[in-house]
């Protein structure tokens, strides 16, 4: 970064702000969603569909984001997605049903869906690219905090101001941030390529370059479901898996949400930093990424064996989010193979597939959930997500050997 360029505070900083909002909207659901299952009489497929509902959402506005960052820029796209997701806010606050909630979460998705994509865009254009995984990571942790957030804290703001006030509090923090952003982000660095003005469909069109891309095809798979399982859980699962079958009464179980939320932090800034670490020293960009795989894997065995005692358990958590939280590493890596004005697409198009997986994921695994009777408590049947977990592993095994079998294309 030049000289004159605006430091960490003016580029990435309020693009993590976002971000923060954005985690806290996905954690609130693993802590309040128990409440929301007896409020609303919900089966847990039908639980897996609300909390899906804003992934469907986030999903579907990837790729047009991914247009509109590569040629309006990080800051206008996500200052206006902001207003959009307070609205959505204000419609989960005042929701009389299950069905109306289901509608603000899906605006929410579509409000929320450039954050990480827009501060990556924004990393790019400023930053080396040996130092865009470092600093999107140092600015992940620090979104990260909106995932911490979402467990104790909200646990103690539930009887306080309700499910609904907490909402509304989002909503008022998403209106500010949009101020924030619409006056610190720059534009663009002096002398960047302004993109030409083509046709809409010769823009769209670009996504095709990028998914016949080999190398692009060769690291999808891990990426993806690396990054969804870690959505999946902390969105929605992880909270009735601690329930169910750790037996955890409400406040440890959000204090194990905490420590999860924890290591999504930590892993954001550790990850991020060992990425650019490696790579400035010769490492392949993906080297960390396959670490985070291999350690993802290893919680995810234990998690079948159904560990026992406080700490162990939130121990193994934390090291399933602390991995997971590499694959953002992983998006970095795969767009340094691309052009400049291509990087917002290229990440939204990971984006597109991953929380497609995270939609699968979390209507699969309530589905999986259902095929038991209900236990007496109202929860699910512990077999059920031993059955889930083993799903969840096969395929994040199965991503990785893709690694090594597929056709390879560029380095």
């Amino acid at each position: 970064m030049s000289e004159a360029a605006p430091g960490f505070a003016r580029i990435t900083l309020p693009l993590a702000a976002i971000n923060f909002l954005n985690q806290a909207n996905r954690g609130m659901v693993a802590t309040i969603g128990p409440l929301l299952a007896i409020e609303f009489g919900l089966s847990a497929s039908e639980l897996g569909l609300l909390a899906a509902c804003f992934f469907a959402a986030y999903a579907l506005a990837q790729l047009p984001i991914g247009v509109a960052l590569d040629l309006h820029g990080p800051r206008k796209v996500q200052s206006t997605l902001a207003l959009v997701s307070a609205a959505g806010f204000v419609v989960s606050a005042l929701a009389p049903d299950v069905w109306v909630l289901a509608l603000g979460r899906v605006i929410c998705g579509f409000g929320l869906a450039a954050g990480l994509m827009a501060m990556l865009k924004a990393n790019t254009q400023w930053y080396p690219k040996q130092r865009v995984a470092a600093v999107t990571g140092a600015g992940l942790f620090l979104a990260g905090m909106g995932g911490m957030s979402a467990t104790v804290p909200v646990q103690w703001a539930v009887p306080l101001l309700g499910w609904r006030g907490i909402f509304v509090l989002l909503a008022v923090l998403a209106v500010a941030v949009s101020m924030w952003i619409r006056f610190s982000v720059p534009d663009r660095p002096p002398g960047a390529v302004v993109p030409q003005k083509r046709s809409m469909a010769r823009e769209i069109g670009e996504f095709g370059r990028i998914f016949r891309d080999r190398a692009f095809l060769r690291f999808l798979p891990a990426i993806m479901v690396l990054s969804a399982l870690n959505f999946t859980f902390q969105g929605l699962w992880a909270g009735p898996w601690l329930r169910d079958v750790a037996g955890m009464a409400d406040g440890p179980r959000a204090v194990a949400l905490l420590v999860y939320a924890l290591g999504l932090v930590t892993g954001s800034l550790v990850t991020g930093q060992a990425a650019s670490f490696a790579q400035a020293r010769g490492f392949s960009p993906m080297f960390v990424p396959y670490l985070g795989m291999g350690g993802v894997l290893v919680c995810l065995a234990t998690l079948v064996a159904a560990p026992s005692g406080f700490w162990t358990i939130a121990a193994v958590w934390f090291c399933f989010s602390f991995c997971g939280s590499v694959g953002v590493a992983g998006y970095a890596a795969v767009g340094q193979g691309f052009p400049p004005e291509l990087q917002g697409r290229v990440a939204t198009a990971i984006n597109f597939s991953m929380l497609v997986l995270v939609f699968l994921f979390q209507t699969g695994i309530g589905a999986i959930l259902d095929l038991w009777p209900r236990t007496a408590n109202g929860g699910w049947d512990p077999a059920g997500y031993a059955v889930a977990l083993s799903v969840t592993f096969l395929l994040q095994l199965l991503a990785a050997l893709w690694i090594v079998v597929a056709p390879k294309g560029r380095a």
